[in-house]
C-alpha cells in the first residue's frame, strides 16, 4: 500500500504526517510525503521569483529531510518529493499520486469560509473531488 501525505509546514499537516506514520505501521505501507509549489517559476519580476522559489525548495527538502529520518527510525519507508511545476496545487497533487500509484492521501485541512474558497479556490477541494483514491482529511 502506498500513502501519500501532502504537506505544507502547516499544523494540520504535521497531525497528518504522524497520522499516516500510524496508519503505515498498520498496513506495512510505504509513505509519500510531498510539498507542490504551484504557478510558474517566472513572472514579470524574472530571476526575483525563480531565486525566491529556489529558496523556498531548499527549505522544504530540509524539511522533508527530517520527516524521512523520523520514518527511519521506525522503519517505515518513506518517500519525500518537492514538485515544482507549473500546475495548480491541487492538480499536481493528484497527478503524483496517480504517477505513482498511491492508494490513499490524507491531507491537513484549515477552515476557510465559503467566500474564502470561492475567490482563493481551495487545494483540499481539488484533491478530495479529483483524486482517483481515497482521501483522508486531518484538522
Amino acid at each position: 500500500m502506498n500513502i501519500m501525505v501532502c504537506y505544507d509546514n502547516s499544523s494540520a499537516s504535521k497531525k497528518a504526517v504522524r497520522i499516516a506514520k500510524k496508519r503505515a505501521k498498520t498496513m506495512r505501507a510505504v509513505v509519500f510525503v510531498v510539498i507542490s509549489y504551484s504557478g510558474a517559476l517566472y513572472d514579470s519580476s524574472g530571476e526575483k521569483v525563480a531565486k525566491k522559489v529556489w529558496k523556498d525548495v531548499e527549505k522544504a527538502e530540509a524539511a522533508l529531510d527530517e520527516i524521512k529520518k523520523d520514518f527511519e527510525k521506525e522503519k517505515i519507508p518513506c518517500n519525500t518529493h518537492v514538485s515544482v511545476r507549473s500546475l495548480e496545487a491541487g492538480e499536481d497533487l493528484v497527478s503524483y499520486a496517480d504517477e505513482n500509484k498511491i492508494d490513499e492521501i490524507i491531507l491537513g485541512i484549515q477552515k476557510k469560509s465559503k467566500v474564502g474558497k470561492l475567490l482563493f479556490g481551495s487545494t483540499a477541494q481539488y484533491v478530495i473531488l479529483r483524486a482517483n483514491c481515497p482521501v483522508l482529511t486531518v484538522k
